[in-house]
């Protein structure tokens, strides 16, 4: 007899949920509150459960995974052709139950609790690092207005603020002193912050195995391994490696009619953090490496290099993957072989 198949809709308080009853084949479409649907669902037979990827989708996965039923997790933009009417919470409950059962639907991996917790503390300083910049931008403007300039980056830029205090306080007035006294200090205890989410997030790199793997790739370092780890859940979600980097936005855009299929730019899919991570270790793969392969030392030749950073990124995650999925460890002189 074949498993009952669900298709929950998930909010905060309340939730939808869409199902043929497999022994019976009576069409069901019931809304729950939380403690009503993991009630109903401890007591249902174990089934197969399809949420979409949003907010809490990956507690509730694991919450129902541990009531015995299969989940599985689908992107939004997959759901949304099978809303057949009106957005309402039935009808995505309905369009995430025949979502889920068209041949080949691409599906999303859940996250483990620590992966969740890693992306979290990314998430926190990627905010932490943006707040920074801007205040450090509003600091040059400010003290710019009173025909005072510095050196360009950010730390050589308040080190010379710093040092030249003095001639501040003869051009400015004192209340503009004591405020960008204040701005200082703050820019400084956000540093202390983001100092300490790196010490954390540094340390789950050095526990986990996969991350260890995957930082022996040159342009892989250790805030590159812990978000790519949390972010691919489980590798083998993918089929491929070209899967895994059309996933992140680093394949060209195809746009096609007639027959013919012309390539663009990169599509820019997926999550665009982890893309300017491995984008910026491609190129200081390009500045640092003393002898580049005979693939990058030719791509080089012939192309511009943002070109090239975006192709050696491609190139690493598939790298990546190919660890992470294989289970494998990186060979620098590794030569792929494509079974017959």
């Amino acid at each position: 007899m074949n498993a009952t198949t669900y298709g929950l809709d998930v909010a905060k308080q309340i939730f939808q949920m869409y199902w043929v009853d497999a022994p019976t084949g009576e069409i069901a479409n019931r809304r729950f509150r939380r403690d009503e649907l993991i009630t109903f669902l401890a007591q249902r037979p174990a089934g197969r459960v399809a949420l979409e990827a949003c907010g809490s989708a990956h507690w509730w996965a694991r919450k129902i995974q541990a009531l015995g039923h299969e989940v599985v997790l689908l992107h939004a933009k997959f759901i949304r052709p099978f809303v057949q009417t009106n957005k309402t919470d039935a009808a995505d409950a309905r369009a995430i139950w025949t979502a889920v059962q068209q041949p080949g639907m691409r599906t999303v991996a859940t996250k483990t609790e620590d992966q969740q917790a890693i992306l979290g503390l990314h998430r926190m300083r990627s905010l932490l690092i943006k707040f920074r910049t801007m205040r450090v931008n509003q600091l040059r403007g400010l003290l710019y207005e009173f025909g005072m300039s510095f050196r360009a980056g950010r730390v050589a830029g308040l080190n010379e603020i710093r040092a030249r205090m003095a001639e501040l306080e003869d051009a400015v007035s004192g209340m503009m002193i004591s405020s960008l006294q204040d701005q200082l200090r703050r820019i400084d205890g956000i540093e202390q912050d983001i100092d300490q989410l790196e010490k954390r997030i540094g340390s789950w790199h050095k526990h986990e195995a996969a991350c260890r793997a995957i930082a022996e790739v040159p342009g892989i370092g250790r805030l590159t391994a812990t978000a790519l780890v949390a972010t691919i859940g489980d590798a083998k979600t993918f089929k491929s490696g070209r899967e895994f980097a059309s996933f992140l936005g680093l394949v060209p855009r195809q746009s096609g009619t007639g027959g013919k299929i012309r390539l663009g730019s990169i599509s820019k899919r997926g999550d665009p953090y982890l893309r300017t991570l491995l984008i910026h270790g491609a190129r200081s793969v390009m500045c640092h490496t003393k002898v580049p392969a005979a693939w990058q030392k030719g791509i080089q030749e012939r192309r511009p290099a943002n070109v090239v950073a975006v192709a050696l990124a491609n190139k690493i995650a598939r790298t990546a993957w190919a660890i992470l999925a294989h289970g494998s460890m990186y060979e620098k002189h590794h030569v792929s072989v494509k079974s017959v």
